[in-house]
């Protein structure tokens, strides 16, 4: 890798880590919990760890952008070469109440795309890492997604009321269906050979996917908005319609399913 994504990653790596105890040691000291507009929980804790990593990454890097689910939007980055995109904490509502499934994100992202990315799960002790075009890691091993190609029987990460829609042309086959409050974790999830797939249909949001999705990439996965389009980052709409990760021949045979009903742009 170039010596810049290198240092970069080394970075973000470092902030994550502080995140993580920042966020464990403020949760231990009692929450306050808000509802924002669209009726998803923040805490303190969220941005104080969100304040705490704006300062240090951006002292670090003053040319860089910024987006972070706990800022308000500065168009500013849409002209910078590479920005941060930031979730201090992903799965809030785990976070509060005292479930391992919650992350921090931090990725970098360069001309539109991601070239460094770590996802942090604290009190899973899960670290994962990735640059672009070397590889996926969880705690400094190298992950590869689940060799899946057939639907019955596999480990989908989803909203299980999903699969009854009566839209469905043909049932969907017994599946084990399990949820994770943060998106990012479904996706390490399935990077890492837990979990062979992860589908949502509900928008989905940049600073969501921009560390997540490189390393599930980095991972061997197929990652795409859930009419199997690629993700774009650094965008003036920060939002993209749904979300579908598995590996290759997994990942067909869901996104042929997914085009059999009206799914909306």
């Amino acid at each position: 890798m170039s010596p810049q994504v290198e240092r970069d990653l080394a970075l973000i790596r470092e902030a994550a880590l502080a995140a993580g105890a920042q966020a464990q040691v403020l949760r231990a000291a009692g929450l306050t919990t808000l509802l924002k507009p669209d009726k998803s929980p923040v805490s303190n804790a969220d941005l104080a760890v969100d304040a705490a990593l704006k300062a240090v990454l951006t002292q670090a890097r003053p040319d860089y952008g910024w987006l972070s689910e706990e800022t308000t939007d500065d168009s500013d980055r849409l002209s910078r070469e590479r920005l941060f995109v930031v979730d201090p904490i992903d799965g809030t509502r785990a976070f509060v109440k005292g479930r391992p499934w919650w992350t921090v994100c931090i990725a970098v992202v360069e001309r539109g795309q991601p070239v460094a990315g770590v996802v942090y799960a604290p009190d899973r002790n899960e670290l994962y890492c990735a640059a672009a075009g070397f590889g996926a890691r969880l705690n400094d091993q190298p992950i590869h997604v689940a060799e899946r190609d057939n639907l019955e029987g596999c480990a989908m990460l989803a909203d299980p009321a999903m699969f009854t829609y009566p839209e469905w042309p043909d049932p969907w086959p017994p599946m084990q269906i399990a949820g994770r409050n943060s998106i990012a974790y479904r996706l390490c999830s399935v990077a890492s050979g837990e979990f062979d797939a992860a589908l949502a249909l509900s928008p989905k949001s940049e600073w969501d996917l921009a560390a997540s999705a490189l390393i599930a990439a980095e991972a061997g996965c197929v990652v795409t908005d859930d009419h199997g389009r690629p993700l774009a980052y650094n965008q003036p709409n920060t939002t993209s319609t749904g979300l579908l990760c598995a590996g290759p021949a997994l990942h067909q045979l869901i996104l042929a399913r997914l085009a059999a009903i009206a799914q909306p742009d």
